[in-house]
């Protein structure tokens, strides 16, 4: 809908940006290399943000796509996304010092699928295929995992054994899109099982929540993020969903396009959980210029929740100093 205020003028949804995880995973590899010095070798992108990748291979990390471009006896940090058990087994036998940089709330997954899978139960995974949580996850137990992605693939997909089942999910996939899934799977499974606590995270729920209060008052929402940051991708999506004209993911002011905001009057700032708040401040800027300077912070929740580096990591960082 076309907001009818002549005043330019920005909604800047918060919470928005780093989450407690993605700053754990970036600081992580930032005291790896401070602490065993360059190179630091990351498997897969620490977070899924161009320009976080890009600042740390400035400071002499080396991403890679698997382990057998590691070094045997180098130092390598997994991503905030997790892995399977396989890279866990793969890194021990190459010698390599491994840091584990997954999110507690994915490593909560993990131990999910392990203790059900245990317990006798076929999984099924909501989540993306392909994308390097689903794949962590799955590796925890492939054998009673089935991937289940959106509502239509819910609808089709069959199961050998579907007397003992439970659901998990994705961390950063939309809140609406999974309870959608999960409503399909229930009309066709009647005894499906809901997971002891909601694996959506809570800075996923809380920038879809933010999002969803500006995004009436919108003409044009801008999400900034990366095209494979899932979290980031949904933002946008919401966005459209919860009442905004339109909107765009971007990486940063080098995407952004002047046309979008000919008819504007509103619009509407956020960012994924992994995007530092930098490139917010560049895209304000752009804005600012264009006419849009009165800038309204919305609030919905503060958050407060930090996660402790990885206990190897603050090990090794204690015995350096004096």
């Amino acid at each position: 809908m076309m907001t009818m205020s002549t005043t330019k003028r920005v909604l800047l949804a918060a919470p928005r940006g780093y989450c407690a995880g993605v700053d754990r995973a970036v600081t992580t590899v930032e005291n790896a290399l401070e602490t065993y010095g360059e190179p630091v070798y990351v498997r897969k992108q620490i977070v899924h943000n161009k320009f976080v990748v890009a600042s740390l291979e400035a400071r002499g990390a080396i991403f890679v796509d698997e382990l057998d471009e590691v070094p045997a006896g180098a130092t390598v940090v997994f991503s905030a996304h997790g892995v399977s058990p396989t890279v866990h087994v793969d890194a021990a036998e190459r010698g390599l010092k491994a840091i584990d940089a997954t999110c507690p709330l994915v490593t909560k997954v993990h131990a999910e699928a392990r203790r059900f899978a245990a317990e006798g139960y076929q999984i099924l995974l909501i989540g993306h295929e392909g994308h390097e949580e689903v794949v962590g996850t799955t590796g925890e137990a492939p054998e009673v995992i089935t991937l289940v992605q959106d509502p239509a693939d819910a609808s089709t997909v069959e199961l050998a054994h579907p007397d003992k089942l439970i659901w998990l999910s994705q961390t950063t996939l939309s809140v609406d899109e999974t309870i959608a899934t999960v409503d399909v799977l229930k009309e066709r499974f009647p005894n499906l099982v809901a997971p002891p606590s909601d694996d959506i995270c809570y800075a996923t729920q809380n920038r879809q929540a933010a999002v969803k209060a500006i995004a009436p008052q919108c003409d044009v929402v801008i999400v900034v993020g990366s095209g494979n940051s899932s979290n980031s991708v949904r933002l946008a999506e919401v966005a459209v969903e919860a009442g905004a004209s339109t909107s765009y993911r971007v990486d940063g002011i080098h995407e952004l396009e002047e046309q979008w905001f000919a008819q504007a009057s509103t619009v509407g700032l956020t960012s994924g959980a992994s995007v530092p708040e930098t490139l917010v401040d560049d895209v304000l800027r752009w804005l600012a210029e264009r006419g849009f300077a009165d800038v309204e912070e919305v609030t919905t929740t503060v958050e407060k929740l930090t996660f402790a580096l990885p206990p190897e990591l603050r090990r090794d960082m204690k015995a350096q100093q004096p």
